[in-house]
């Protein structure tokens, strides 16, 4: 196998955000079978470890970010994040492909089938991993895969808790109603807040949410449920 030059590695760690204390690691994670002197120095190894690790983390992740989804709905958006096929796309998002070893006969770069993105990204995983810990290889994953994590929450068939309260509002009382954030916490790059729904001058259970509109959506929900609408609990 021929080792990538320094150049190649910080310009890979560049892209990745993440400087290696072992460079090896990082070599090992971009090294295809097909560009290895053996199977052993390939990746296939760091690509089983980083599919656990990956799986856990968005596991901990989805259960952090979502407390009012049932087992089912964190399932449907675990696959979605961890699919073959968003790891694939996170991959090709920052271009790893400039960076992966591969022998003669593949094609390189923006060619490479979506498999060996998908396995790259998850040796990758794996290899921040053993360099920095747990810490490290979780903001990674959460760094990198936060958009997809919020397209698949957004499109797993959630009700429009807003549109349904102000239909029953307007319908009844002939008013709207209004949403206030009551508070905040939290560092600005995972920030929460607090926002209650008001309807004239009753005001309903608060609810958090990791972002305003996220909030306002559970506090229409709690709002419709005190009301006797159908809706959860957020």
């Amino acid at each position: 196998m021929k080792h990538p030059a320094n150049a190649h590695i910080s310009a890979c760690e560049d892209r990745i955000g993440y400087v290696f204390n072992d460079k090896s690691l990082l070599t090992s994670a971009l090294t295809h079978a097909s560009g290895a002197e053996n199977r052993l120095a390939s990746n296939e190894r760091l690509e089983f470890l980083g599919d656990a690790i990956l799986g856990s983390v968005i596991c901990e992740l989805l259960f952090e970010r979502y407390p009012s989804l049932l087992e089912g709905d964190l399932t449907q958006i675990k696959s979605s994040v961890v699919s073959r096929q968003t790891c694939a796309k996170v991959s090709s998002g920052i271009n790893l492909g400039d960076f992966i070893i591969v022998g003669r006969g593949i094609s390189s770069g923006s060619h490479f089938p979506s498999s060996l993105l998908s396995n790259t990204f998850e040796s990758l995983v794996a290899a921040i991993y053993l360099d920095g810990g747990i810490h490290c290889a979780r903001e990674f994953i959460s760094r990198l895969l936060n958009d997809e994590i919020e397209m698949a929450h957004r499109g797993r068939g959630d009700l429009d808790y807003k549109s349904l309260l102000q239909q029953k509002i307007q319908r009844q009382r002939n008013t709207t109603p209004t949403y206030k954030v009551i508070k905040e916490k939290g560092p600005d790059h995972y920030k929460q807040f607090l926002v209650v729904a008001q309807i004239e001058n009753v005001q309903y259970t608060p609810a958090w949410g990791h972002s305003k509109k996220e909030a306002e959506q559970r506090a229409a929900s709690n709002a419709l449920a005190e009301l006797g609408g159908n809706s959860e609990e957020a």
